[in-house]
This record gives structure tokens, C-alpha cells and sequence, in this order.
């Protein structure tokens, strides 16, 4: 059914056509299912490169163990800390949630933990924890937020009290990381045109160094318009619902 779970001989024919170098579109079309499935079955499962069907199905098997799995009343949350959430749902959207954040081009092990941090009420986490939501070793945690503290998608805080950080993800993080890309946008665009200027403005690959310097001048620019004026219009909406 095209809304059932992908079987086997489903996921050896998206790795058969994305061996052929086919679509989403031309996949779906031979499974009949939906594009957003092969997209995010993908997605969730290392990308077009890296998909395996083999593997594929055996992490999906896993997950859907591993929901079947019954928790115990000691472990069981409570209603005030999963606020009447359906867990099957959030788990969904967890994965959902991973896989788009795979799409944009993260590892997956950092696409899960910014997840995790995202689905957290608190918005904040430390090493320890994040290790034990995500069942990983804590340098598969460490190596994950490195890379999310560089991009400025998360910020570190010294945890009050204690000798240790708590990693937070907070209204201003995809600001940041929207500026940290704009800027580098701008290192880009200084770079192609100098590089123009080395290679003569008026050759052919000087004009194509320009051309491409102007492209992310041109980004740049235009990605720090459009965060100030949503910081403006972040900080009326504030302002007016407040």
C-alpha cells in the first residue's frame, strides 16, 4: 500500500535506481509511492550516495523494535514531562526532523543531535545526556557538537554549579548560523575576485572567477538583508503579542 512501510524488494529497487542514476521522481514512480517517501527513506539512510538497501532495512527493523519495545513504570515519563505528547509521534518526528537536517548536508550523527536538542523542552543538554538519549558514545557527541558550535547553530553554557557545559540551542540559532553561512559567502566572493585579478580579469577563467564573485557578493549581501529585516520583524511581532 503507498502509505504502508517500505518493504525489502522496495528499498533494492530505490538502491537499484539510484545506482542507475535515476530521480526521486522517476523512484517513486516505479514504486508507486509517494516522492517525500523516497525522499526522506533516503535521506534517513545516508544519502544517495551511501544508501544501502541491506542496511537501510535493517535500521528501519530496529526502530520499529525498539517502539514495539514495552517501558517499564519506573522509566515511564510522566504526563507532566511529555506534556500528553503521543510518543510514537514525536519519534516520528524526530526521524522526520533528522532526515531533513541530513538533506541540507549535516552528518547524520549531527543532525541528530541538533534534533534532540530542538525536541527538548529545556533547549539545552549536556554531553553525558545527549549520549544517553542518543545511545552513542560521548565522542560521537563531542565530534556532533563541534561541528554545530562552528556553523553557530548551538552555544555552549557552563552548567551552574558544576564542572561541566551544557550544550543549548535557543530563538537566535538559526540566526546565527544563517549569518555564520553569510559570511562565509563573503570570504567566497573576496576570495573568486581576487583570485580573477591573479588570473587576469579579462581571460577566460578570470572572468569566471569574477562572475563567480560576484554570484556570493551578491548572496552574501543579500542573506544579511534578509536576517536583519526578520530580526525587525521578529522583535515587533514580540513586541505587539507581548
Amino acid at each position: 500500500m503507498p502509505g504502508g512501510r517500505l518493504t525489502h524488494d522496495e528499498r533494492q529497487a530505490i538502491a537499484e535506481g539510484l545506482g542507475e542514476g535515476l530521480s526521486y521522481t522517476d523512484i517513486a514512480g516505479r514504486l508507486g509511492r509517494p516522492i517525500s517517501t523516497v525522499t526522506r527513506e533516503v535521506a534517513r539512510n545516508g544519502g544517495p550516495s551511501a544508501y544501502r538497501a541491506e542496511a537501510a532495512h535493517r535500521a528501519t527493523t530496529g526502530r520499529a523494535r525498539r517502539r514495539r519495545q514495552p517501558t517499564t513504570p519506573a522509566a515511564a515519563p510522566t504526563a507532566s514531562v511529555t506534556h500528553g505528547r503521543d510518543p510514537e509521534a514525536v519519534l516520528e518526528l524526530e526521524e522526520q526532523f533528522t532526515a531533513m537536517m541530513v538533506g541540507t548536508g549535516l552528518p547524520r550523527m549531527t543532525a541528530r543531535v541538533l534534533t534532540c536538542l530542538y525536541v527538548t523542552d529545556g533547549g539545552s543538554l549536556t554531553a553525558t545526556e545527549l549520549a544517553q538519549r542518543l545511545q552513542v558514545s560521548p565522542a560521537s557527541v563531542s565530534k556532533a557538537v563541534g561541528e554545530l558550535e562552528q556553523q553557530e547553530l548551538i552555544r555552549r553554557e557552563r552548567d551552574t554549579g558544576r564542572r561541566r557545559d551544557r550544550y543549548v540551542i535557543d530563538a537566535d540559532a538559526w540566526f546565527r548560523g544563517w549569518m555564520a553561512s553569510a559570511r562565509q559567502n563573503a570570504m567566497l566572493a573576496d576570495f573568486a575576485l581576487r583570485g580573477a585579478q591573479v588570473l587576469g580579469a579579462t581571460t577566460p577563467a578570470g572572468e569566471r572567477m569574477q562572475d563567480i564573485g560576484h554570484f556570493f557578493e551578491h548572496v552574501g549581501r543579500t542573506m544579511i538583508e534578509a536576517a536583519e529585516q526578520w530580526r525587525q520583524a521578529d522583535a515587533a511581532r514580540r513586541n505587539t503579542s507581548g
